[in-house]
């Protein structure tokens, strides 16, 4: 019977097995294939299908094999052998019109996940996917490629969402997601929540305590990935997604774990945590094989083209920064990164050599300088741009020098949404616009929420750079044409029970060439 996964204290992760850079869990050598009678009789595609990261000539399917998803040791129900999973991707619902067949090995050393990576589809096509094992077939995914490069388009539209957290609330702001017309979405990280937590709408998290060794990582992905709510939104259009920090452990900096009980703890042990968490992570989203990690290590940061109108540079803000600070003082420091050297770099050569219309960043932690102190004095978050200021500052004198216009900034994380002007100075409102942002509230994280807190009514009288600000959970939706965009902030009433209706609670608009927000429409 296996073993009920334990809670081990931070200093004695550093002796868990299986999630180091070269360890057996990692790059050991795979079993026989799985020969007739081997499998599992169970249902072996329980945990959905997904497709992600679209390129004009294919996309990336996802799936993973788990007969019993929850299985205490995390392999979820799955023997220790490889098996070759079948997908066929159709022009129709039927597969009556298959265009494209094959085969992948899914293994146990990466969770029996499957990444297929589709090639030869055509340009701006919708498409039809699933996938055959065992002689069950797992339920049918939509997805849509990318239109060609350069290729001139009327518009494109996509959704973005963050922050999904299984005992705050239902998802049910995903099930809405899920009947948006959308080109893609995108999710900004918090896909899960690390900590220990029972919530209370019956939903506690599993494994109860907080997750460290790859088994609970595995384990909590596959709670969050019976949800009917999140199959629906992943089956539905393709995702392209980043993680952020409760990917992996809150506040995470670097090599350096959340500052807490133990702030002098080890980066190697965090590097072991990071690497377990990475590696569910991948096992469990539609990423490509570029981004497949290596122990502690993953490639997130990365760019995607939408024909003529969208540049899409997804960033990683997690992996490479400094430590958090304590004393906002030094928030100017102009030594510390967010990026680190070499994303700061690629990210400023690209949208300098961008000619789509819209250049936008999916990004994770909000970039305007929010102050979150009522009258006199200020206080900043440090977990933001704000707690990186000097970084900022290079990222938009960059957009100046550059003449970078179009430049949109999308964002989560914060749990509530808001619409700001991206300031060359914030402390002087007459200072240039060098762009727009628009942070998205969460799918369920803070629970119920209200349309106005007490935050909210701060960030509006102190920072007047922002336009609109609300505390419900939902997801947006941005469309973009040639001459304007428009974001529009859908949300839900309530997450503490199933069944909550969606409702437009603001749209904003931006216009082409001219920087930052135009109008809202509430």
């Amino acid at each position: 019977m296996p073993v009920q996964p334990l809670a081990l204290p931070r200093r004695s992760f550093l002796t868990l097995t299986g999630v180091a850079a070269g360890s057996a869990v990692m790059l050991g050598t795979e079993p026989a294939l799985a020969g007739p009678g081997q499998l599992p009789t169970d249902p072996l595609f329980t945990l959905g299908v997904a497709s992600g990261d679209p390129h004009p000539d294919g996309v990336v399917l996802w799936t993973r094999l788990a007969p019993e998803p929850l299985a205490l040791d995390g392999l979820g129900g799955m023997p220790d052998i490889a098996v070759n999973v079948a997908w066929d991707v159709a022009e129709d619902e039927g597969f009556r019109r298959v265009v494209r067949r094959g085969v992948e090995r899914a293994t146990a050393s990466w969770g029996h996940s499957v990444h297929a990576e589709v090639r030869g589809l055509r340009p701006d096509r919708v498409y039809w996917f699933r996938f055959r094992a065992g002689g069950q077939v797992s339920p049918v995914g939509r997805t849509r490629t990318a239109p060609a490069r350069g290729a001139r388009l009327g518009d494109v539209t996509f959704a973005f969402a963050s922050c999904q957290n299984v005992p705050d609330g239902y998802f049910t702001a995903l099930r809405h997601l899920a009947t948006e017309d959308v080109d893609f979405i995108l999710h900004l990280g918090d896909y899960i929540y690390e900590g220990s937590s029972a919530g209370s709408i019956g939903r506690p998290h599993l494994p109860a305590a907080e997750v460290f060794s790859l088994s609970d990582y595995r384990i909590r992905y596959s709670q969050y990935k019976l949800d009917v709510d999140l199959q629906a939104a992943h089956a539905a259009a393709p995702w392209i997604v980043a993680p952020d920090d409760h990917d992996v452990e809150n506040n995470w900096a670097g090599d350096h774990s959340q500052p807490d009980s133990e702030p002098d703890q080890d980066p190697a042990v965090f590097r072991l945590r990071r690497a377990a968490a990475y590696q569910a992570y991948y096992e469990n989203l539609p990423m490509r094989r570029s981004s497949m990690p290596r122990g502690p290590e993953m490639q997130v940061f990365r760019r995607l083209q939408f024909g003529d109108l969208l540049q899409l540079d997804v960033l990683d803000t997690r992996r490479f920064r400094d430590q958090l600070l304590t004393d906002q003082s030094q928030r100017w420091d102009p030594a510390r990164q967010i990026l680190g050297a070499e994303q700061e770099a690629w990210l400023l050569a690209g949208l300098g050599a961008a000619t789509a219309r819209w250049k936008v960043l999916g990004n994770q932690v909000f970039m305007f300088d929010a102050d979150h102190t009522a009258g006199e004095g200020e206080r900043y978050g440090m977990d933001t741009w704000g707690g990186y200021a000097a970084a900022r500052q290079r990222l938009f004198d960059g957009l100046v020098e550059r003449d970078v216009e179009n430049f949109l900034v999308v964002t989560g994380d914060a749990h509530r949404s808001a619409a700001s002007d991206l300031k060359l100075d914030f402390a002087d409102m007459s200072s240039r616009t060098v762009g727009t942002e628009f942070l998205g509230t969460s799918i369920s994280s803070g629970k119920d929420g209200a349309d106005m807190d007490d935050l909210g009514a701060v960030w509006l009288a102190e920072n007047p750079f922002l336009s609109f600000h609300n505390a419900q959970r939902g997801y947006q939706v941005c469309r973009l044409g040639r001459d304007e965009m428009r974001t529009d902030y859908r949300v839900v009433p309530f997450v503490s029970e199933p069944g909550a209706a969606v409702s437009t609670r603001a749209s904003v608009y931006v216009q082409s060439g001219r920087a930052g927000v135009a109008h809202v429409s509430e």
